[in-house]
């Protein structure tokens, strides 16, 4: 039996305790709202800077090696991660031992020392080139599909920032950023797993009660709109292709979300899935393809990714579009919608099992105000009809939303053929509209 308990501080700080007595591991989690979006400008991917300077040192931990040190010995590997929205501090402990990893998880984010910038730098550098080809092009295709979808916009610019802008990270860069974003109103602390709620909120009081700070900056909106498919394609020296097919998606809130989730397990959701089967299994175009779901405060994106030969470019793109096109206009057959649907309550129970998995739903969930249970979306997983799906698989894969990026060895007439596959995809959309 799981649950969850909540309590905020007089800071704001809200502290999360979900209750899996099954297990014998407990997870810490620090959700904070700040990230690739909330760079300031020229600054793109100082939130995921900041992510690893604090790991730099604290004034408990001065070194990298103490602070890890520091949580092996309480069963932990401390890690962390920076989206688009959000950044996140975790690591498993023994249950035992919550109280100190609650101390240590204190020390890293409110009193960090940020030594070594200069060799932070070059570290990242080297995280950043991973996505530039010898030209100094950008070649990561999420990366120049969020280009297409949020022009202009941080949402646009690549979490790990650009070369030339991680160079002009400064000590007061950190600071001020740190200063801004690292306040308790706009962070979440979960622990999950074997433990005793009452005893986590005493700790978490114990070592985060003296954190204050006002309330974080919002956002910049995202108000551009699209109204007409759009493509890229960039020039790059590899045996492959890297395709991206992304459409404008929907917000984290929007009632869509669940049949999105239906909509990616029917095209790229295993072995039994539509374009697993066609490319891979019948054509033999592909070693994998998938699908992955992009939910922000006021947009989102869907986006089917694939890597193939470069004679294979055109065929595989009118493969996809075709399946997108497919699944907008025929019925949905009972039988593949009770699958998936089965599959997905099936990973729901799974989750059950996981301190991470618990901690996202419940921290992150709270961070965002989107708190679910388990239950709430089996429910809802259960309500969804294949009438639904195709309408918001017409609404989602409207030509107007479509955007498509090709990386690689791909020549003139592949570039030809994909504008006409994006002219003939407009075809079968009579009267659509972009979400």
């Amino acid at each position: 039996m799981i649950a969850c308990t909540t309590t905020t501080l007089p800071s704001g700080l809200r502290l999360v305790a979900v209750e899996m007595p099954h297990l014998h591991s407990a997870e810490i989690a620090v959700y904070i709202k700040c990230g690739g979006r909330n760079d300031p400008a020229g600054k793109a991917g100082l939130s995921h800077f900041l992510e690893h300077m604090l790991f730099r040192g604290t004034a408990e931990h001065p070194t990298t090696l103490e602070l890890e040190v520091a949580f092996e010995a309480i069963g932990g590997s401390v890690n962390a991660t920076t989206d688009e929205e959000s950044t996140c501090y975790f690591s498993r402990v023994h249950p035992d031992h919550v109280d100190t990893g609650l101390s240590l998880f204190s020390s890293l984010l409110l009193r960090p020392t940020l030594p070594d910038l200069e060799v932070e730098q070059r570290i990242v550098i080297e995280e950043a080139l991973d996505d530039i080809n010898d030209k100094g092009e950008e070649i990561n295709p999420h990366n120049l599909a969020s280009r297409l979808l949020w022009r202009d916009h941080p949402l646009g610019c690549p979490t790990v920032g650009y070369l030339e802008s991680i160079r002009s990270f400064t000590a007061a860069d950190l600071k001020r950023h740190l200063e801004r974003y690292y306040v308790p109103g706009n962070a979440v602390i979960v622990v999950a797993g074997a433990i005793d709620p009452a005893t986590a909120f005493r700790a978490g009081e114990r070592h985060f009660g003296s954190w204050s700070g006002g309330a974080a900056p919002a956002g910049e909106p995202v108000v551009a709109a699209q109204d007409a498919p759009q493509r890229l394609l960039v020039k790059d020296a590899d045996s492959q292709v890297h395709l991206q097919t992304a459409f404008r998606g929907f917000s984290r809130s929007d009632r869509r979300l669940m049949a999105l989730r239906m909509i990616r397990r029917i095209l790229c959701g295993g072995g039994a899935s539509r374009l697993h089967l066609e490319l891979r299994e019948q054509l033999g175009l592909v070693y994998s393809v998938d699908a992955h779901i992009a939910a922000y405060a006021e947009t989102g994106a869907f986006a089917i990714e694939l890597s193939t030969a470069p004679e294979n470019l055109p065929e595989a793109a009118s493969r996809v579009l075709a399946a997108t096109a497919r699944l907008a206009n025929e019925p949905l057959p009972p039988a593949e919608l009770e699958r998936v649907r089965q599959g997905y309550i099936f990973d729901l129970e799974y989750s059950r099992d996981s301190t991470y998995e618990m901690g996202a739903r419940y921290g992150w969930g709270e961070l965002m105000d989107q708190v679910r249970s388990i239950e709430e979306d089996r429910m809802e997983v259960a309500a969804v009809t294949a009438e639904e799906i195709r309408a918001v698989a017409r609404e989602l894969f409207a030509p107007a939303a479509l955007n498509l990026v090709a990386v690689g060895p791909w020549k003139a007439a592949d570039r030809r053929r994909l504008d006409a596959l994006l002219a003939d995809y407009r075809t079968k959309f009579p009267g659509a509209s972009a979400p």
